[in-house]
């Protein structure tokens, strides 16, 4: 008898879909978030781990005096900011199932998908998808990729330099008139600790801490992430 698996299904829905130029895309927030086991610092929100660094960078790049804590209050602060900036959020999982009960990517098996293209269409206004890591196997633009085979389409190498950049032409219909709208993809530094082995090892990332050896690999994050937010 193999052990049973735990479903990994994501708590939230996309968030902010209507009025968002940018979507922050993810896969999955850890799987206390699913079965509401949240810690005191974690906020029940999209990137709202007291582990995941997203929401601290931004709150650097912005002055957001963010609250850190399971409260109504620190989610709000972060929907506001969201829809301030008409940011939304759609991660690319919907579920997945698990043999051990982790945040790890590898370890989805499984998986469905969130119609992410399905969306692009529908919502004219989002131009740009801001992957909250790289094309490593079942990260956000991996997942992404397999969904553009099914529809025909592929993305274009605009930048390899990390955060590489990509863009889409999109074929989408408005009023019944068939249009194309070009769709930005960054590929931004993943915002978990489990990625500050890849930063540490960037070319830039060395330069930039030669000059100042205080500079660390969240430092490296805020700069990277304050040009395209």
């Amino acid at each position: 008898m193999g052990s049973k698996l735990f479903k990994h299904t994501h708590p939230y829905k996309p968030f902010l879909l209507e009025e968002a130029t940018k979507l922050i895309v993810g896969t999955l927030p850890p799987p206390r978030f699913t079965t509401g086991e949240l810690k005191p610092q974690d906020v029940d929100f999209c990137y709202g781990s007291c582990n995941g660094q997203l929401w601290p960078i931004l709150d650097r790049i912005f002055d957001l005096g963010l609250k850190y804590e399971t409260t109504q209050e620190a989610v709000e602060q972060r929907k506001q900011f969201l829809r301030e900036h008409k940011i939304g959020v759609c991660d690319i999982v919907e579920s997945a199932e698990r043999e051990k009960i982790d945040a790890s990517d590898l370890g989805m098996q499984n998986v469905v998908l969130r119609d992410l293209v399905g969306h692009l269409k529908k919502y004219p206004n989002i131009k740009t998808l801001l992957f909250t890591g790289g094309n490593s196997k079942n990260g956000p633009e991996y997942f992404f990729r397999r969904q553009l085979k099914e529809y025909g389409l592929k993305l274009k190498v605009v930048s390899n330099e990390v955060p590489r950049i990509h863009h889409l032409e999109l074929p989408f219909t408005s009023n019944g008139a068939q249009k194309t709208k070009t769709v930005k993809t960054v590929s931004l530094t993943a915002p978990s600790g489990a990625a500050n082995r890849a930063v540490g090892s960037l070319q830039a990332y060395k330069n930039l801490k030669s000059e100042n050896p205080d500079f660390n690999t969240v430092d490296f994050r805020v700069m990277q992430y304050s040009e395209f937010f």
